[in-house]
């Protein structure tokens, strides 16, 4: 009598068709498992080829180096673009050599002069709350002869630049500061602080019309950002009208109102951020507690340069 036959290893089938035996080892490969991958944390990026400034602030342990436009704006020598105009007049030098380009990098200003004469460190900025009274412009000189802030202002007072403009025949708040930095960050659109006049206007106007500018509103193709506006009194077609807005374009009250019907007599700015007009005569100035700036412009988004 034969012996019995020995089965064969049950066939398995799955994709790719039947497998082979094994012999008892394993199914799969028979590498050794490789360990799990661990992602490496990444180094901080360095810059490939460092500004020499750079380099030198970093070994030295000085302040990170800045554009000499925006150091010079700081010290209240100019605006940004007043100095980036000094400096193609060739006004501006670091140790008697002329400076050719505002992007050029400093730790400070020591060296640096304008007009031969040397630009001393910035001091902590001030601010001071301007009454302008209509009939001046918001300029330091017009070459027309009209009368200007400057002619209104107090001898006294240190040199001192406008935070936004204020129309000739526009009256009401206006502040201004010694720190061309800060009147920068202040006029950009993405800080976002808040500005609130008070119109009055001749015309028909109703309380939903203007809280249509909520959602903004584009006239002869530019766009204006969300206005809060509110119908405060009428008196027969006059009425007074208290809008706040935060991008401050050209004339935006006065092309907004006109687009809406109205014809506006008196324009009177009431507030800039947490700093308000209240009973402050026209033509006086008051300056604002060093504590309380310090604390507003920490508050400040911080738009990129």
């Amino acid at each position: 009598m034969e012996p019995p036959k020995k089965s064969a290893p049950p066939r398995r089938t799955g994709p790719g068709g039947p497998r082979r035996p094994t012999d008892g080892k394993p199914a799969g490969s028979s590498r050794p498992a490789r360990p799990p991958f661990k992602k490496r944390s990444a180094a901080p990026a360095k810059p490939a080829n460092p500004h020499p400034a750079r380099m030198a602030a970093a070994a030295s342990g000085t302040n990170e180096p800045q554009r000499i436009a925006k150091l010079l704006a700081r010290a209240g020598v100019a605006s940004r673009r007043e100095v980036e105009r000094m400096i193609e007049e060739g006004r501006v030098t670091l140790d008697g050599q002329l400076i050719s380009t505002p992007a050029t990098l400093l730790t400070s200003l020591n060296g640096v002069a304008v007009d031969g004469n040397p630009v001393a460190q910035p001091a902590p900025a001030r601010l001071f709350l301007f009454h302008k009274p209509s009939g001046y412009l918001t300029t330091e000189r017009d070459p027309r002869g009209r009368p200007t802030i400057y002619d209104r202002l107090p001898a006294d007072l240190p040199r001192l630049m406008p935070i936004g403009r204020l129309d000739m025949t526009t009256e009401g708040l206006l502040l201004l500061t010694t720190d061309g930095e800060f009147k920068r960050q202040m006029e950009l659109p993405a800080t976002g602080v808040p500005r609130t006049y008070r119109a009055r206007a001749f015309g028909e106007i109703s309380q939903a019309q203007l809280e249509d500018l909520f959602m903004g509103i584009e006239i002869d193709g530019i766009r204006y950002g969300q206005i809060e506006a509110n119908l405060e009194r009428r008196t027969g077609r006059n009425q007074w009208i208290e809008m706040t807005l935060t991008e401050g374009k050209n004339r935006e009250v006065r092309r907004v109102l006109e687009h809406l019907g109205l014809q506006v007599s008196r324009l009177i700015r009431t507030s800039y951020g947490p700093f308000h007009l209240g009973e402050l005569a026209s033509g006086a100035v008051e300056e604002v507690r060093q504590h309380d700036l310090i604390v507003f412009r920490k508050s400040l988004k911080t738009p990129k340069s």
